[in-house]
Formats: structure tokens, C-alpha cells, sequence
């Protein structure tokens, strides 16, 4: 009788499996203590396979940012509904960022812990990422400002600087977001944490934004524009 051949692995699943891998390792040892033969074993494949597939530890670290940075960066836009009001599609956007960071705990320090902290090119990727979020939700806030009337008001580098400031806040809240999952009555995952940490962030964020979108500004020297004039008004009566 002849030998049963084993059913072959097509390489693009293999590939994934070890990228699978690679994420899990370099979250949990980092990217240094991280070696190829955990890579491998993780993976239930031989090293060499690893090595012809992605070349290097180098190359396989690189693979994993940009898969994990395209799975992010689609999580975020495909939560997004176009046609909807500014604050509802930051809403949606937010909440798919901490519904994907949730559900990908390991991917998420890659980019957010690993990635940043070994240089070039892998710092790039982080950076190429944060980008396009920055640039969405400077759009975002940019259609606020318009639909509130003060698109002139607010100077172009102050949008951009209230689109960063919101992004690297985001980035932060989601080291302390919870990352449990329920499912719910739709039978689809659920993210109370998720959806928790995007409340947050449009009352810290929004709130602050509306009123600024209202003319009221913040100086060193008190509030200014209408609520500092009905403060005033009130104190006078």
C-alpha cells in the first residue's frame, strides 16, 4: 500500500498562520526577545519554512505592522457611515477603534508598544497609520466647523491641532479601555468597554469642541464669546 499524502497547506494560509504567530510573540517577549524558533513552534511549523516565506525577523516584523496598521485603519473606516452628522461619524469611528483594539489586544501593542520603540522603517509604519486617522478626523472636524458656521474661524493648523490632540488621546484611552467582549441581541460582538471609552472621549473631545464651534474660546485671561458674555449678564442682574 502507498503512502497517504497529507493535505497540502496553500502558502497564503501558512503565511497568515505565521503571521498569527509573530503577533502573538512579539506582543507577549517584544521584538528583540523574540526569537524565530517561538515563531515557528507557535505557529506548528519548521524555521526554515519561516525563513523562505519572510525572509527575516526583520522582514517579519515589518509584515506584521503593515497587516495589523491595514486591519486597523479599516476597522475604523468601515465603522464609519458617510452621509451621517460630523459627531455621529466620529462616534462610529471611535467606537470601531476600540471595538478593533479590543478585540486584537496583541496586534494593538504591537503597533502601539513594539513598533514605535525599535526605529526606522517599523516607526514609519506607525507613523504612515496615525496619519491617516489624523487626516480623517481632521475632515470630521473640519465638516463640524462648516456645519456650525465658523469654518473660518478656526484656522487650518488649529484643526489639525484638535485632530492630533484627539487621536493621540484615543491612542491612550485604549491601554485602559476593558477588552471584554459580549455578544449581543443582534448575535453579533458587542463592546461595552469599546463603546464606554468612545463616550468618553466625545464628552472630553465633543463637548469641547461644540463649544468652541459656538465661539467660546478658552485664554489665560478667562473664557471669551458668548459664555463668557451671559456669564457676565448673569452676574450684573
Amino acid at each position: 500500500m502507498g503512502a497517504v499524502k497529507s493535505k497540502r497547506v496553500p502558502r497564503a494560509v501558512r503565511e497568515q498562520q505565521m503571521l498569527d504567530a509573530a503577533v502573538l510573540t512579539f506582543a507577549r517577549r517584544g521584538y528583540r526577545a523574540a526569537s524565530m524558533d517561538e515563531i515557528a513552534e507557535a505557529a506548528g511549523v519548521s524555521k526554515p519554512l519561516v525563513y523562505l516565506y519572510l525572509h527575516s525577523k526583520e522582514e517579519l516584523f515589518s509584515t506584521v505592522i503593515r497587516r495589523e496598521r491595514a486591519a486597523l485603519v479599516a476597522a475604523v473606516t468601515a465603522a464609519v457611515e458617510p452621509g451621517e452628522a460630523a459627531d455621529r461619524q466620529l462616534w462610529n469611528g471611535l467606537t470601531g477603534f476600540f471595538a478593533h483594539t479590543a478585540e486584537n489586544p496583541e496586534g494593538w501593542a504591537v503597533l502601539h508598544q513594539q513598533a514605535r520603540t525599535h526605529g526606522e522603517p517599523f516607526a514609519l509604519e506607525v507613523a504612515a497609520m496615525r496619519a491617516e486617522i489624523v487626516a480623517f478626523v481632521t475632515e470630521l472636524i473640519g465638516m463640524a466647523a462648516k456645519e456650525a458656521g465658523c469654518a473660518g474661524e478656526l484656522a487650518e493648523r488649529e484643526v489639525a491641532g484638535l485632530a492630533h490632540a484627539l487621536v493621540g488621546a484615543a491612542e491612550s484611552l485604549a491601554e485602559w479601555a476593558n477588552i471584554r467582549t459580549d455578544e449581543g441581541p443582534s448575535g453579533r460582538p458587542e463592546h461595552p468597554a469599546a463603546k464606554d471609552a468612545a463616550a468618553t472621549m466625545m464628552n472630553f473631545a465633543w463637548a469641547g469642541l461644540g463649544r468652541l464651534m459656538d465661539g467660546e474660546r478658552w485664554t489665560p485671561g478667562g473664557l471669551t464669546g458668548r459664555l463668557a458674555q451671559r456669564r457676565a449678564e448673569r452676574f450684573a442682574h
